[in-house]
């Protein structure tokens, strides 16, 4: 399922950590950031629990900006701006 929010966004970087145990998809994330340039926008898949908590520590601790996050049948996706 995709929402406006997918349909209308333009991503420089896609990673899916879908199947992946916590803190995997976030080291995954952490990796592509590196390779983004500043305001550009990263899309996470991710199907652990966790990792709603983590990432939105992450974002907050490292100054980048969760723009949005979604959750269905188990799949978390989110879209993170690079500081």
């Amino acid at each position: 399922m995709t929402d406006k929010f997918d349909e209308l966004t333009a991503c420089a970087g896609e990673v899916d950590a879908s199947g992946l145990s916590c803190p995997l998809p976030l080291l995954k994330a952490k990796l592509a950031l590196n390779g983004l340039a500043s305001g550009e926008l990263l899309k996470v898949t991710a199907t652990d629990a966790g990792s709603q908590r983590d990432f939105r520590a992450f974002a907050r601790l490292a100054g980048h900006e969760l723009v949005h996050e979604d959750e269905a049948g188990g799949v978390y996706r989110y879209w993170l701006r690079k500081a």
